[in-house]
């Protein structure tokens, strides 16, 4: 376990961090790669949780907890800017991320029991929870995202 340490849970959020701001920073002015370049993003996750020696299925929670949150929070981040710009934004998806937050913690949750239901050892470490969660809100941003810009490419900030 002590691969799964603090030490590295750290260094290894902190890298992959490093990685989203960067690709971020490369695609933002093309909105319409943003979507594609998270879900890349989330699947670059699984591959250093894999790394880690974590089989996926164990972090389904924390990918169902992320996924939920970031993907609704994408949409009401973009349904208040284009009601109040970025303030608009700040408060649409600190409000939606509140309320998902919620509603994914009961799908978080629900997860989790089937997996012990079905004798899969979720065992929950700083590492597989951080990166788990961190895979999820990419995928459900980033897919929340392509399906908005590609087919209502109206929604602009």
């Amino acid at each position: 376990m002590e691969k799964e340490g603090w030490v590295n849970a750290i260094a290894s959020v902190l890298m992959l961090s490093v990685a989203i701001i960067v690709a971020t920073v490369f695609v933002l002015n093309d909105k319409i790669w943003v979507g594609p370049v998270f879900i890349s993003l989330g699947f670059v996750h699984l591959i250093v949780l894999r790394l880690f020696g974590r089989e996926i299925k164990t972090v389904w929670p924390d990918l169902v907890f992320g996924a939920i949150d970031n993907g609704f929070l994408v949409v009401g981040a973009i349904i208040g800017a284009n009601f109040a710009g970025i303030i608009g934004a700040i408060v649409g998806g600190a409000a939606i991320n509140t309320i998902t937050d919620g509603m994914a913690g009961i799908f978080e949750g629900w997860t989790a029991g089937y997996l012990r239901q079905n004798k899969i050892k979720d065992k929950r470490t700083a590492i597989s929870s951080a990166i788990g969660k961190m895979a999820g809100c990419l995928f459900g941003a980033g897919i929340f995202l392509l399906i908005l810009w590609t087919f209502f490419g109206k929604f602009t900030f």
